[in-house]
């Protein structure tokens, strides 16, 4: 290994506490295998990577894995000499592992250096599926402990579970199939996990017919080297009667012999030890680089669903400038009370005999009728809060669709938060009355500030400051920007006559200022109420709790590790 034991052991701990950080919300293809997988990587780092580094010359741990009924506690009895473990008749067979050391390794494997999740029982057999019950022999050799695991293909999810744990945190494999199950799929996707992690790997091919050990010991070698395993040892077991309940002493010799001399031979072992480390290191920081492209995928599926949801509001938002400028709001009863204030035929006509009796009139129309001007006001705010409300529900409407045509926008609309989300607010028309009316006094500072000179506010003065402000109103709601044809048939002349008063008092560039202040003011006031409607759906995102740098901290230990093992 390239970086030094400490570093490694940095590196280790920092992306085990970022692993368990880990979070995948969003309804993403990748979310479930990217959570399954960042938790069994925090395993591995707990039962081997981190005590191993922790501790390099401890003793090895072989663990024997295989399907169910291959003879695994068979063939560990047998080993030892003793019934250590109990080989199982029912399905699930063995349920909790066993471990089998030798006296000088109970310090090391009796705290919880290595599979820290397992409580230990020393005496007794284990009865649940966290229980790790420990074996002291002196059959077993100096510096290798045995532990037998339950079955990887066990009816027991939870003993698949801690199959697939166990197998992990393994220094090396013994791995027991039979002549009749070793081509089977399970077995060969746990022989691939350990091609990956480099684990040291041994093969015992147990009840093999009389005679044909050659034969099948051939075939499953052309199986390994086909799957980059072919300098697996396989060891093969005659199908036999049992001595005492185990396996013959000359039917396990030749394993019993490499036991001895791994445990005999500390280069070998220490040798294998580094290689299973090393392969482990080099797994993770694949897997590694994997969630954190599932971490990616989150949060573009977050960002895309926040694009949903932003652009719905904006094109409200856009409609809502639309139909103020137009003039459609010029229309039923703010059109009526203008009309009840003025008289809107009659002004057209004036328009062609002369300003100054048109602005008498407009002037003491406008300053002689306060209950009309009220009127007319609440008028105007109940169409824009109309206008708000309709174009709020829209936007609401299209948004929810969006998100349900999305996995993870469906996901989190059909949540008990996400309730409610086809339409707006309940209170955005209370909002948007509210919005309204502050405008309208918004618009009252305006025209009282307007000008800059004495001249020009006398003038409005003498017109009366609610009479331009609702002047003001018309010409905002008549055009944007300058008046055309359209817009004034829409209006029926009444933003003619206001564009031309307030032209009359402040000049031309006064009131296009003025209008596009106003203007300016009622879109941001708009503009302010879809973002806080649109906050409900970044709510609903904010819940997922996603950190956006969590993937780039990710890829970094992962190249950390992989140049630290040189892969």
């Amino acid at each position: 290994m390239a970086a030094t034991v400490d570093e490694l052991t940095t590196t280790a701990r920092r992306l085990r506490d970022e692993l368990a950080r880990a979070r995948f919300g969003a309804a993403t293809p990748g979310a479930g295998p990217a959570t399954a997988d960042a938790a069994a990587m925090v395993r591995q780092l707990d039962d081997h990577v981190l005590p191993r580094l922790a501790n390099l010359d401890a003793p090895a741990l072989v663990v024997v894995g295989g399907s169910t009924g291959s003879g695994k506690s068979l063939l560990v009895n047998s080993l030892v000499g003793s019934d250590v473990t109990r080989p199982g008749v029912l399905r699930p067979t063995t349920t909790s592992p066993v471990l089998v050391h030798d006296a000088d390794s109970a310090a090391w494997f009796g705290a919880a250096h290595v599979l820290p999740g397992l409580a230990r029982v020393h005496e007794g057999e284990a009865r649940g599926d966290h229980e790790l019950r420990l074996v002291t022999s002196d059959a077993v050799p100096t510096g290798v402990a045995l532990l037998d695991s339950p079955d990887i293909d066990s009816i027991s999810v939870e003993n698949r579970a801690l199959a697939a744990e166990l197998l992990a945190a393994a220094d090396l494999w013994i791995f027991v199939t039979t002549a009749a199950r070793y081509a089977d799929a399970v077995p060969w996707e746990f022989l691939a996990q350990a091609r990956l992690q480099g684990t040291p790997l041994v093969i015992v091919l147990n009840r093999v017919p009389t005679g044909a050990a050659d034969t099948v010991k051939t075939h499953l070698g052309e199986m390994l080297a086909e799957r980059g395993l072919g300098d697996t040892t396989i060891f093969a077991i005659d199908e036999q009667p049992l001595d005492a309940a185990r396996l013959p002493t000359g039917s396990v010799a030749p394993l019993r012999v490499w036991l001895d001399r791994l445990g005999a031979d500390q280069e070998a072992r220490a040798d294998a030890i580094r290689r299973s480390l090393r392969g482990s290191l080099g797994d993770l920081a694949t897997r590694t680089n994997a969630v954190a492209a599932v971490g990616d995928e989150q949060l573009a599926a977050v960002a895309g669903l926040r694009t949903l949801a932003r652009s719905p509001y904006q094109d409200a938002l856009a409609q809502v400038r639309d139909d103020i400028g137009k003039g459609t709001l010029l229309k039923g009863e703010v059109l009526a009370r203008w009309e009840e204030l003025l008289g809107t035929g009659e002004l057209l006509r004036q328009l062609r005999t002369g300003l100054g009796r048109l602005r008498d009139r407009i002037t003491g129309a406008l300053s002689g009728r306060p209950k009309t001007d009220v009127q007319f006001n609440g008028a105007v705010e109940h169409v824009v809060e109309t206008l708000i409300r309709t174009r709020g529900d829209g936007a609401a409407s299209e948004a929810a669709t969006a998100w349900r045509a999305h996995p993870t926008g469906a996901a989190l609309l059909a949540s008990e938060a996400g309730a409610g989300f086809d339409r707006s607010s309940a209170d955005l028309g209370r909002k948007a009355g509210f919005a309204v009316r502050a405008w309208q006094g918004h618009l009252l500072d305006l025209v009282r500030n307007v000008g800059g000179d004495r001249r020009t506010t006398g003038r409005v003065l003498s017109f009366g400051v609610n009479g331009a402000a609702i002047v003001v109103m018309m010409v905002v709601f008549s055009h944007t920007g300058g008046l055309t044809g359209a817009e004034v048939a829409v209006a029926g002349g009444a933003g003619a006559v206001g564009h031309t008063l307030l032209e009359a008092l402040l000049g031309d560039q006064a009131v296009r200022t003025l209008a596009a202040d106003a203007r300016s003011d009622l879109e941001a006031r708009v503009r302010v109420l879809y973002d806080e409607e649109r906050a409900r759906y970044d709510a609903l995102l904010a819940a997922i709790k996603l950190d956006d740098d969590a993937p780039a901290r990710l890829r970094a230990l992962a190249s950390t590790i992989a140049e630290a093992v040189r892969l």
